[in-house]
């Protein structure tokens, strides 16, 4: 071991050895452990306290020592501890040694972990080691050490903190409230966690200790970074937390001690206690104000967003239970003691950074993560009574809530609306008043936000929507009208623009719930807007503004309908739009106007733009080039008109701080003029503008973001600020504006932007999203809220459920952002010059000797301009990327920003940093190799120059950056360059550097891959370095490092790149022992860490070590570490271990399920439950469902109950369910609460979130599609699992019960989702069990005895509160039902037929439907329903067919269902058609409910039934239904003379939309294969149908149509399967047999174009492709498809052979024969498609033929047989199962043929006779093939009988038959003659019978003499009871007897003796046998004499 040592990998060897160490210690017997104690222990010393050899014991060093000793102790002797402490208390005591700093602080750490384990039974070092720890803190100099000591102190104190004196408490508790103020961080953070431990039996607390700590706190946030603010934050948590704590006022005894957190304390306290006199120290509000009043106190940003850490902490100290119930106590502690303190509300950046620090607590702490549902119920309940109704104040003394809490409440009721998805309706009434009110409030931001929170409203409630549109727009209709009256109210104008904001607000939901809304709306609010405009010019500047704005505001609201409302109002927009923005005139220049009036026509213009904007975004098909033009040129008049009034000196009468209730200021409006313009700009894209307005908007967009001289109002700060010298960073201001800067942020480079799934970035102190939130806030100078752009209320998806609202930068800074925007749409565009020229005016710009005043601006500028070119550049890689190459990427381009960019990295700013490095990397991709060289060797250069930190952090950023986005390939050249330079600037001691080089590693690693295969094991060598040095811990190094390095964490960063490494290993991990055992000792030491950040990285280790070497990871283990962390507190654990545990579900469930078992499962769900926002629990439950459901669905189907069970919170909320049922589900209900009174009463108390119930219906759903899929019968079928033993009690179908009444519980609940989802389980139940058979009753359908709850649970769906989309889903259950089969019987489907039959009944009837209770459908909710109900009642006609049933059900409604199908068809051929065509309205007399929207809405509803309506009027054509023809036709029923109608001329009105919709069906292939091969289809058996002249006419004989309908029939023959062309083939066989004599006219050959031949084509090429042919495709299918297709095309020959004359009909019948004959030879495949297909060539052969052409019949009929026997010699000598069948397939078809070829025709002698020579010979072959042959002899002895020719060479078969039956003789007396044989000597004696009724009388006794011998052979009379064989020989010699007595009595004389006994002997039994009748009837023929 020594010299291992001492070489140059020591570290390493001593690191393995101990990893090693610690797995032997563990899986050691104890016996073993104690022999080798003493020397393990030594050694153990030797690491810890090291002499030479020993390396100094870094990090993993000592943690692994420390580990091995704790193993030795807890498994081994605990005698030597003492000793081994006391050596080890030696080094740490020892202050002199400084050089020994690594040394000491492993004894302290060891002393620490020892100490933690085993103090309670040492607890005399506890004063020592206290004192140790105090010493150290005073005089060492290191902060490590120091902090060290402090860690050893807390562990020590966690077990010991009995023995000490009061004394030294109270010194330990000075010194560490000192600590608290050190100047080092780390020990801060340290002696927070001692105090922590010091105060901690909570109720030892007392008021003194919380005041004096929470000042120290306080004053020590302002240095403190994130991670040392968190750690002051969980000590005042803890602090307040204790005040909480019931605490004994009389009894001195303190009851509580072993209490240490007590979350519940003050809901339930334990009973003992409660018996003393008990209250908490303060209460809540008082311990709320400790912290309020130390906010107001606080004067910088950073302290009080510090503060407000300690919100965060205490409440999750407190608990959510504490939460939830002191909810609006807490809220209104925010609102009177934060929000309402004057100071804080002083500016307006003041309002918006405390808007934003009580909205991140309410909001990302509170209600996502600590309200259950009831509690977000409670809370909206809560702030609408105590805020919003609050105003305004109507009583006396009331006092209105201000408008800074209105709009927070606000803001917090919407995003609780759309935590809840579905407001309960104590909810609606709760708000739906106040927020209506609150739209007419004096204060801009309070309507703003409540017309955002009153669209969330009706978003999630739907049915609320319609009322509340016409509610406001009636509203403003009245406001409109006062606005001109004089008497009107002062604040008229100010609630005439709430309303417009609130009907803008909800007029953009329409097209996301446009089953609830009808669009006269729509066209109403326009022709309001459109009346005001006209208006405008009668009235004064004041009133006219308000009209305009509102008016436009409606309009860009309504842009959002999309193009078919937008289309028909388009030229009368452009008007309008053309009129609000002139072009600029001479009289624009004079200045004689007022502010007043400039203000207006700013406003009239921006006001346009803002409609101009949403017109493009939504509506891009109808910019066509000619209105991008028109609004081009009207964007350019309103810039122009802004530079004009730029250009103008107007004074303004107020300052520039604006009020923001006196509407905005002048420069204000100028600012959203110019956003406006540039966003409609960069929305219209830069193909449409010519070059000249792109280089004038460079232009001006440069100036906006990058000019140096800004407007006046910021020169003034900027003197003062440059004077007085106090600008320290652009980050610093508060002023909302920072000197005109972008708000746009670059995300920190863009590589990791796919890892960054929660807030922050991998590798970086993974805070939590709110910690997130409120430190990202001290880095934005100006903060956005929703009032600064009244548009985003239009403008934003409310279908992105978390989509807060839209946080619009004030415009003064959104003008910078659009600028910015579209800059780099423009510059990529660009040609060299001009990109050249503004390049260089952007750095000129940013040089400018202007700035050198202004440094603010400077600052602004440099980082604007950088934004600028990353996001040119981004845009450039993505869409220009040809064309940038030789413009952005010209070398005098790069150069010149490559200088720039260069600036901007060193400069110490992180987001320029960020940003320029990202710029390097992609202008490297763009330029190409030259300058990746020039700048490799520019940063190369710079960093060996200069030491500064911040330069060479940023170069190792760009080297990394220029690497991973050059790419692995290009940038080869510099890999290894790059690599040496980030390793060494890693080993850098200064955080700031070896942070990002680390990081950039990371980035070059990931994009090199293979390529950096080399460079593994040094990469290794040096990840181990870092690991052990003690300046890359983050308390280690120098003063001023530690104090960098808490946000600067090199490890996380360590297991990235080792991941990295991993993946890059792959399976090659194998390869190398050496490198595989580092990776996984790295690995495994990194994941037993304490910090979450490596945590976090090192399960992404584990999870690529799982893929790649999975024997080396100890899976049981580390699913227990991963169990474990799904209960962490911390978010970012979490949510890496169930993406692990996601992978491992993956792998394989079962294992999982071994290892986890339900419990795991239970926990999942319970997570779904406490924090739903956490996604990958869903994909984890869903794998493992998805695996393992079919094996035991019935546990999964446990689980999935006990959530149902439980109830959701709006259902706690309205329970009043009970008034909607009737006595079925009355019946239902009672009897499940009897099920839950035996499942105990926990149930009943437990609420479930409705989205995880919602997840557990789904998960049923998965469950019944599983089971159906894999069709596992015996879970369907109890009688089949009873007879095969399978136990029942698992199968699903026991659960039967349990799903329908879960589905029912669903069915009744209040969110619409969850009924949704119940209705679908429950028509699973149906549809998967609707064949099963009741166990009990044989005869019964096991569903029979469900149908009354199922129709209770249906039932629901009807009621008056239901929504459109649960009516649909309802109907289609019920037809379900109805088509299934379960009961057959009409009267007795009692209400489920009786909801089908009312609705249809409503459908018949014009107008909107109302579905019995429901009294306003919308327009479109009708028109769905109809279609609904249609394709319900269609599905039921399309299962006639197979339940003859349904014919009874369906009978009386035929006359309305024909007609109603028929129209929605032609409606969806309507709605399909071009919108074109519909504003013809003269085409076809139309709905007008499909005019402009309804058409887009209800088009996916016609699409996904059209299929199966089609389906169901084929099958009614099909059985010549007189109502649908009528329907199509266009007449009346009973119009026709004797139901057929003469031909019509043309074709029906309704032909060509049916034939159209058909045809683009079958021409449009669709990703979906299954549904597709049902529609298709179904869309050929409607073709057949319609091809019938009564309807088509002559229509399809119309040349184009036929070549389409031909050359589309051509495509899907190539392309279809099997199935579909028999369909296929049937309706081209109809085709023929209507048209096919058209274009026949002459005999002599087919016309190329006639109908038959364009048929046959298709007819032939099926037959041809259905064998594999060589190099061609063969058809796809079933065998028995393709078989049936073959027959399908030989009867389409057959159809047009015998519709045809003689020559044709030869040609035809010849094409036929000849491709038969190709699959007679064929030999690909073992499959047999000849025999299924002979009945069909059969018939083709036996169409009669003319006497002209009987030569040509001939010839073919003889070559047809001699090829058939060519094929059959062909196998000879061949074995197998292909040259067997092809043996047997050519006999049965030679012989087909000989027995269907007329006499007339002659067949050569020597063919006969060597069909019959082969016949014999296969008769002496193996059992399948004599099968065959014998069939074939005696089909071939039947025919002789007509024909001349066989009857002479019959006999040729003789002999051969005999030697057969010869050859059975030992078989029959073995006994083993199996069926088939048997049946085949059955087909001899028939033949035999044959053969001698053919024979001549006098040859027949002769014949005979043969035969009976033959026959004797197998007789066995002595048998009993007789064999099948010898019955039925007996009965065929009886028959032959019979026939010819004659012959028969002379052939038995002349038998041998022994043979005549036999047969005398078998005769007789048989004759004695039989009954008397028969002896009787037999006598007079053979009398049986002795001869």
């Amino acid at each position: 071991m020594q010299n291992q040592l001492t070489a140059d990998s020591g570290e390493l060897y001593l690191f393995q050895w101990l990893s090693n160490l610690e797995r032997s210690l563990r899986n050691a017997s104890t016996d073993a452990l104690k022999e080798t104690q003493v020397s393990v222990e030594a050694t153990l010393l030797k690491v810890l306290v090291p002499s030479e050899p020993y390396p100094s014991p870094g990090r993993p060093l000592r943690n692994l020592a420390a580990r091995c000793l704790l193993v030795l102790y807890h498994r081994g002797e605990s005698r030597s501890l003492f000793d081994t402490l006391r050596v080890l208390l030696k080094p740490a005591s020892d202050i002199k040694a400084t050089d020994k700093d690594s040394t000491r602080i492993a004894a302290l750490w060891a002393i620490g972990e020892l100490m933690e384990a085993f103090g309670s039974q040492f607890m005399s070092f506890m004063a020592e080691t206290a004192t140790i720890a105090i010493k150290t803190l005073k005089s060492s100099a290191s902060p490590h050490v120091r902090y060290h000591a402090l860690t050893m102190l807390r562990r020590t104190l966690v077990s010991a903190k009995k023995a000490l004196s009061d004394s030294l408490a109270r010194d330990i508790i000075k010194q560490m409230k000192n600590g608290l103020t050190d100047k080092a961080l780390p020990i801060q953070r340290a002696a927070a966690a001692v105090l922590a431990i010091m105060y901690t039996p909570e109720d030892s607390v007392t008021l003194a200790d919380v005041e004096s700590i929470m000042n120290i706190c306080v004053k020590s946030l302002e240095n403190s970074d994130q991670v040392t603010t968190q750690s002051l934050a969980q000590l005042v948590g803890h602090m307040l937390a204790a005040t909480q704590i019931e605490r004994a006022v009389a009894a001195a005894e303190q009851s509580q001690k072993g209490k240490k957190e007590q979350e519940d304390s003050d809901i339930s306290t334990p009973a003992h206690i409660a018996a003393e006199n008990t209250k908490v120290l303060l209460t809540p509000g008082d311990m709320l104000s400790q912290i309020s009043t130390q906010f107001n106190k606080a004067h910088s940003r950073k302290t009080r967003a510090g503060i407000f850490m300690f919100y965060v902490t205490l409440l999750v100290k407190l608990g959510p239970a504490f939460v939830e119930a002191n909810y609006s106590l807490l809220v209104g502690h925010l609102m009177t003691e934060i929000v309402s303190y004057p100071k804080n509300g002083a500016t307006r950046y003041d309002k918006l950074f405390i808007r934003k620090l009580v909205g991140a607590l309410l909001r990302e702490l509170i209600a996502v993560r600590m309200l259950t549902e009831q509690g977000q119920i409670a809370a909206i309940q809560d702030l609408s009574s105590s805020y919003l109704k609050r105003w305004p104040a109507l009583m006396p003394g009331q006092v209105a809530p201000s408008s800074s809490i209105l709009t927070i409440a606000l803001e917090e009721v919407a995003g609780l609306l759309q935590q809840l998805g579905n407001a309960p309706p104590p909810v609606q009434d709760a708000i739906s008043v106040p927020l209506m009110t609150l739209l007419t409030h004096p204060s801009h931001s309070v309507r703003v936000n409540a017309s955002w929170t009153l669209r969330c409203f009706c978003y999630s409630t739907p049915l609320r929507l319609p009322k509340a549109i016409l509610a406001i727009a009636e509203f403003l209709q009245r406001d409109i009208e006062s606005l001109q009256s004089p008497a009107a109210p002062s604040d008229i104008d100010r609630r005439t623009l709430g309303h417009s904001y609130g009907l803008a607000a909800l007029v953009a939901i329409v097209p996301h719930r446009p089953l609830y809304v009808s669009f006269d709306v729509s066209a109403s609010v326009l022709d309001t807007a459109t009346q005001l405009l006209k208006r405008v010019s009668d009235h004064d500047v004041h009133v006219a503004g308000v009209e305009v704005e509102v008016a436009w505001t409606l309009i860009a609201s309504l842009m959002l309908l999309g193009p078919n409302f937008v289309r028909s109002h388009l030229p009368q927009l452009l008007v309008l739009w053309r009129n609000a923005l002139p072009k600029p005139t001479a009289k624009d220049n004079i200045s004689s106007r007022s502010a007043a009036e400039w203000k207006f026509l700013l406003h009239v213009r921006e006001c346009a733009l803002g409609a101009i904007l949403c017109f493009l975004l939504h509506n891009s098909q109808l910019t066509t080039l000619d209105v991008a033009r028109r609004i081009s040129s009207l964007l350019g008049n309103a810039l122009s008109f802004s530079n004009v009034f730029l250009s103008q000196t107007i004074e303004e009468v107020s300052g520039p701080a604006v009020n923001e209730d006196t509407g905005p200021s002048i420069r204000t409006r100028e600012a959203s003029l110019r956003r406006r313009a540039y966003q409609c700009f960069s929305a219209l894209g830069t193909s449409t503008l010519t070059d000249s307005v792109q280089s004038s908007l460079l232009q001006s967009v440069l100036t906006v973001f990058a000019g140096p001289d800004i407007d006046n109002i910021s020169a003034m700060q900027a003197s003062i600020a440059s004077t007085s010298g106090n600008f320290t960073s652009i980050w610093q201001m508060t002023d909302g504006y920072a000197y005109g800067l972008t708000t746009l942020e670059i995300s920190e480079d863009g590589v990791d932007q796919s890892t960054t799934s929660e807030g922050p970035r991998r590798g970086h102190g993974n805070s939590d999203s709110i910690e997130h939130s409120i430190s990202a806030l001290l880095r934005k100078p100006i903060l956005g809220a929703c009032e600064h752009d009244t548009l985003s209320l239009s403008m934003i998806n409310p279908s992105e459920e978390e989509s807060l609202s839209f946080n619009a930068p004030p415009p003064v800074s959104s003008v910078c952002d659009a600028a910015i925007e579209l800059f780099s749409q423009l510059l990529p565009a660009q040609d060299l010059s001009t990109t050249l020229r503004t390049i260089s005016h952007l750095i000129e710009s940013n040089r400018s000797p202007k700035l050198d005043k202004n440094a603010g601006r400077r600052a602004a500028v440099m980082l604007n301009s950088v934004v600028a070119i990353v996001r040119t550049l981004r845009v450039s890689m993505i869409s220009h990327h040809r064309q940038c190459k030789d413009t952005l990427g010209h070398s005098q381009v790069t150069s010149a920003l490559g200088a720039f960019l260069k600036d901007a990295l060193v400069d110490g700013d992180p987001a320029l940093r960020s940003a320029s490095s990202e710029a390097i990397g992609r202008l490297a991709n763009i330029s190409g190799s030259s300058f990746l060289t020039s700048q490799t060797k520019v940063l190369v250069d710079h960093i060996v120059s200069n030491r500064d930190p911040q330069g060479r952090a940023g170069c190792a950023l760009a080297f990394g950056s220029l690497y991973s986005h050059v790419g692995g390939l290009a940038a080869a050249p510099i890999l290894k360059t790059t690599v040496n330079l980030l390793m060494s600037l890693s080993n850098d001691s200064h955080p700031l550097v070896h942070f990002w080089s680390l990081r950039a590693l990371g980035h070059v690693i990931n994009a090199a891959s293979l390529a950096f295969a080399p460079f593994v094991s040094s990469t290794l060598g040096m990840l181990l370095k870092i690991y052990l040095s003690d300046t890359h811990e983050a308390e280690g190094g120098t003063l001023n490092n530690a104090n960098i390095g808490g946000d600067l964490q090199a490890y996380p960063l360590v297991c990235y790149i080792l991941d990295a490494i991993i993946t890059i290993l792959g399976p090659d991990v194998h390869d190398s022992p050496r490198t595989r055992t580092i990776v996984l000792d790295l690995v495994h030491e990194f994941s037993v860490e304490d910090d979450e950040p490596i945590l976090v990285e090192a399960i992404r280790c584990i999870q690529h070590l799982l893929m790649f070497a999975p024997e080396h990871v100890d899976v049981p283990e580390i699913v227990n570490r991963f169990r474990r962390h799904l209960s962490s507190p911390r978010r970012c654990l979490k949510l890496a271990a169930i993406d692990a545990l996601y992978q491992l579900v993956q792998k394989d469930a079962l294992a999982m399920s071994r290892l986890g078992g339900d419990r795991l499962v239970e926990d999942l769900f319970g997570m779904l439950d406490g924090d739903p926002s956490i996604d990958g629990v869903r994909n984890v439950i869903s794998s493992w469902l998805l695996q393992t459901a079919i094996h035991n669905p019935s546990a999964w189907i446990d689980l999935c109950q006990r959530i149902m069970l439980r109830i959701n919170a709006s259902q706690k909320v309205v329970n009043t369910a009970n008034s909607l049922m009737d006595d079925e589900g009355q019946s239902l209900s009672a009897s499940m609460s009897n099920d839950d009174t035996r499942q105990g009463s926990i149930a009943m108390v437990a609420t479930s979130r409705w989205r995880t119930q919602l997840f557990a219906l789904r998960c049923l759903h998965e469950i019944c599609t599983l089971v159906a899929r894999f069709g596992r019968r015996e879970h369907i079928d109890i009688p089949f699992a009873r007879s095969h033993g399978i136990p029942v009690n698992g199968l699903l179908v026991s659960r039967v019960p349990d799903l329908i009444k879960m589905a029912f519980t669903a069915s009744a609940a209040y969110v619409p989702e969850i009924r949704l989802e119940g209705l679908m389980v429950l028509r699973d139940v149906i549809q998967v069990f609707c064949h099963a058979p009741d166990p009990d009753y044989p005869d019964a359908l096991l569903l029979e005895q469900h149908q009354a709850p199922i129709t209770a649970a249906l039932t629901p769906a009807f009621s008056p509160d239901s929504t459109p989309e649960i009516l649909s889903s309802a109907i289609d259950a019920c037809a379900v039902f109805v088509g299934c089969g379960v009961i057959k019987d009409v009267s007795r489907m009692g209400r489920i037929l009786k909801q089908l039959t009312t609705a249809l009944g409503e459908v018949d009837e014009s107008g909107n439907l109302t579905m019995g209770n429901f009294v306003d459908l919308s327009p479109n909710a009708s028109g769905m329903l109809r279609v609904s109900i249609l394709s319900a009642w269609s599905r039921l006609e399309i299962a006639s067919s197979e339940q003859t049933y349904l014919l009874d059900v369906i009978k009386p409604y035929r006359s309305i269902l024909a007609p109603q199908w028929i129209a929605s068809l032609r409606d969806y051929a309507v709605i399909r058609a071009d919108s074109e065509f519909i504003h013809d309205a003269s085409a076809v007399a139309l709905d007008l409910s499909y005019a402009s929207l309804g058409k887009v809405v209800l088009l996916p509803y016609y699409a996904s039934s059209w299929a199966t309506i089609l389906q169901a009027v084929a099958n009614a054509m099909n059985r010549s239904d007189q109502y649908i023809s009528a329907a199509i036709l266009g007449k009346e029923v009973g119009s026709f003379v004797n139901g057929i109608d003469s031909v019509a001329e043309g074709p029906a009105p309704l032909f060509f939309p049916l034939f159209g919709l058909i045809y683009e069906a079958l021409a449009t292939s669709s990703p979906d294969t299954s549904s597709r091969v049902d529609t298709v289809i179904a869309c050929l058996g409607a073709l057949k149908c319609l091809l019938d002249p009564r309807y088509s006419g002559k229509a399809l004989l119309e040349p184009t149509i036929f070549q389409e309908f031909m050359s589309l029939s051509h495509r899907m023959a190539m392309t279809e399967s099997a199935e579909v062309l028999i369909h296929l083939i049937t309706v081209l066989t109809t085709f023929a047999k209507h048209f096919g004599q058209y274009g026949t006219q002459s005999n002599a050959a087919i016309p190329p174009d006639s109908v038959c031949t364009h048929c046959l084509k298709i007819f032939a090429y099926t037959l041809r492709h259905s064998r594999h042919n060589p190099g061609t495709s063969s058809i796809q299918g079933d065998l028995s498809d393709i078989a049936k297709m073959i027959s399908g095309s030989l009867g389409a020959f057959h159809l047009i052979a015998s519709t045809t004359e003689s020559v044709i009909r030869e040609d035809v019948r010849g094409i036929g024969c000849m491709l038969y004959g190709e699959l007679l030879k064929d030999e690909t495949s073992e499959a047999d498609l000849v025999t299924p297909s002979l009945p069909a060539f059969r018939s083709l052969l036996a169409v009669s033929c003319h006497p002209g052409v009987r030569e040509r019949y001939g010839k073919l009929i003889h070559g047809l047989l001699s090829a058939c026997l060519l094929n059959v010699d062909e196998m000879r000598g061949r074995e197998g199962l292909i040259s067997s069948r092809k043996v047997k397939t050519n006999l049965l078809a030679a012989v087909l043929i000989l027995t269907v070829v007329p006499p007339q025709v002659a067949v050569a002698r020597d063919v006969v006779e060597h069909l019959f020579f082969l016949i014999s010979q296969k008769l002496e072959e193996g059992d399948q093939m004599a099968i065959v042959a014998v069939h074939c002899a005696k089909t071939l002895a039947i025919a002789a009988s007509g024909s001349e020719l066989l009857r002479a060479c019959v006999r040729l078969l003789l002999p051969a038959l005999i030697q057969y039956v010869a050859k059975m003789v030992p078989q029959v007396d073995d006994g083993t003659v199996s069926e088939q044989q048997a049946i085949s000597i059955d087909e001899v004696w028939k033949t035999f019978a044959t053969l001698v009724s053919l024979a001549k009388d006098e040859q027949r006794s002769r014949l005979l003499s043969i035969l009976l011998p033959t026959i004797t052979l197998l007789l066995r009379p002595s048998q009993m009871p007789p064999s099948t064989i010898h019955s039925s020989g007996i009965a065929h010699l009886l028959s032959l007897a019979a026939s010819s007595p004659a012959s028969f009595k002379e052939a038995t004389t002349q038998l041998d003796p022994s043979v005549r006994e036999v047969l005398e002997m078998s005769i007789r039994k048989a004759v004695e046998g039989a009954s008397g009748a028969v002896q009787q009837s037999m006598k007079p023929q053979i009398s049986l004499r002795s001869f």
